[in-house]
């Protein structure tokens, strides 16, 4: 009996062939557009209100407080710092097209 292989996510390759094929534009102008669309998400992200693809979702930096925590290993209680980390929220409409509408 045949091992199977297992599935793998669309590399960003696989991605622009695909997307140059579909639009028939040339590989280099859809490499130049991905590019650019992923500096003015990073640059937009930085600012409060984000960076949103419609029926995709929001690329947001989100503030997390301090708190405390425990070391693992020990079990020693730490002080977690304040910091920034980096969410992308789903939109309802990319959820209802993979997972289903709720009814």
């Amino acid at each position: 009996m045949a091992k199977k292989e297992p599935k793998k996510a669309l590399t960003k390759t696989q991605l622009i062939s695909h997307l140059a094929d579909k639009t028939e534009i040339p590989k280099k102008k859809v490499v130049e557009l991905m590019d650019e669309l992923l500096n003015t998400a990073y640059r937009e992200a930085k600012k409060d209100y984000g960076f949103t693809i419609g029926g995709l979702g929001k690329l947001v930096v989100v503030k997390r407080k301090a708190r405390k925590g425990r070391n693992p290993q020990t079990g020693a209680v730490i002080d977690i710092p304040a910091k920034r980390a980096l969410k992308f929220r789903i939109a309802k409409q990319a959820k209802d097209a993979v997972l289903g509408a709720k009814k």
